[in-house]
């Protein structure tokens, strides 16, 4: 991203922030007392925590003490986010009741503060009740979602082909040993032909977690592992990490395709950089990667972000796997991704003869929580069309 727009987006989220740190300072503190020096503690609480703990991660960063802040980081967002949408809910409705009244009562000052304090407390057990449970899904076991495409130029020959799709694994500061040996002991559960990962592998420079990261190389399958990049893979450093996959038995595609299968039958496999990397030389480019494509070969397309499915179809591509979107992870995301990505979201979605399927993801980014949207492996089960 462009010095420009990352002051701009910095400046944003600050002023965001801000916003909401006050609204929630104004519900949960100073309507609910006069004291001035609560109204300080809580100020200095909401501030001090997160800032603090961001302060601390990049003082611990690399260390022991790094996972730990991360989680708490995370778990205070959490809790922050369910209580500020639980304080909007009362708001938006005694705002609504209110239009309502032509002559509404006046409320004494006791009673004022007696309702601030019940909606502040309610807000924050039903915020802190979501967040936890949001919590608790997230760290579940990723479930295995089998899905069927039936795949034009697809040999008789390799009906039933197996391809374990595992997407946006987000190993880092909080994603690790534990998390990444139970996801390749589930892929593997299912005997997979061929295992395609599809980008946001890490978050986290390779001396730091690059031994997490070779864990996958207990992957198993027929015709190996496979990977694209995805847009946090190019955060944490590309070239490093290419090399380091590559290391570990891992081929990385980066715009170009291979030959699944032998005589007997095949089909090619193609793999881009991720689509946000366009604007750089050596990015994205998914007419090299298919260079000299046959369309009347069956074809599987690895790609992080479903927003290049309209190269796919240009160029006749049968199928393409992608991630990125972790189906918004948890509400109210899960409906902003759909507004932003619409039938692309997640799931299986079909334009003329090409197909996508867009996987929620292994794990998640920033708050580690998940709710409507639960961490999975895909296990695509490819037949003749």
């Amino acid at each position: 991203m462009p010095l420009p727009f990352r002051i701009l987006f910095f400046i944003a989220f600050l002023g965001l922030s801000g916003g909401i740190v006050v609204y929630l300072h104004r519900r949960l503190v100073r309507d609910v007392t006069q004291q001035r020096w609560l109204r300080i503690g809580g100020a200095l609480l909401m501030v001090g925590l997160g800032g603090g703990a961001m302060a601390a991660r990049t003082v611990f960063r690399g260390s022991a003490m790094n996972q730990s802040l991360a989680v708490f980081l995370g778990l205070w967002i959490a809790l922050l986010l369910y209580t500020l949408l639980s304080l909007l809910v009362v708001d938006l409705a005694r705002w609504g009741s209110g239009m309502r009244r032509k002559d509404p009562a006046p409320i004494n000052p006791e009673r004022r503060v007696f309702l601030a304090r019940a909606v502040a407390g309610s807000s924050l057990v039903s915020g802190g009740a979501l967040a936890s449970w949001g919590v608790y899904r997230a760290y579940e076991p990723a479930r295995i979602h089998e899905v069927t495409v039936r795949l034009a130029g697809l040999p008789k020959s390799l009906e039933g082909f197996t391809l374990a799709h595992l997407s946006d694994l987000h190993i880092g500061a909080v994603l690790q040993e534990k998390y990444v040996d139970d996801l390749v002991a589930r892929a593997n559960s299912f005997k997979p032909d061929l295992v395609a990962i599809t980008g946001d592998l890490v978050d986290g420079k390779p001396g730091e977690i690059g031994a997490f990261v070779g864990r996958l190389a207990r992957l198993q399958s027929r015709q190996g592992t496979f990977f694209c990049s995805g847009n946090h893979d190019h955060y944490a450093g590309w070239k490093e990490w290419s090399a380091h996959l590559t290391g570990i038995g891992v081929e990385v595609l980066k715009n170009r395709k291979v030959v699944i299968g032998d005589g007997g039958g095949s089909f090619d496999l193609i793999g881009v950089e991720d689509y946000g990397s366009r604007i750089v030389q050596t990015g994205y480019d998914p007419d090299v990667a298919a260079q000299g494509q046959d369309p009347s070969r069956a074809s599987v397309l690895l790609s992080h972000q479903p927003n290049g499915f309209d190269d796919a179809v240009r160029l006749g591509l049968g199928l393409q796997l992608s991630g990125h979107t972790h189906g918004g992870q948890t509400f109210p995301g899960t409906g902003v991704a759909s507004l932003i990505w619409g039938s692309r979201a997640t799931g299986l979605s079909r334009e003329g003869n090409s197909q996508l399927f867009v996987s929620r993801g292994c794990g998640f980014v920033g708050p580690p929580m998940r709710l409507g949207s639960p961490s999975e492996i895909i296990k695509i089960v490819l037949l003749p069309a």
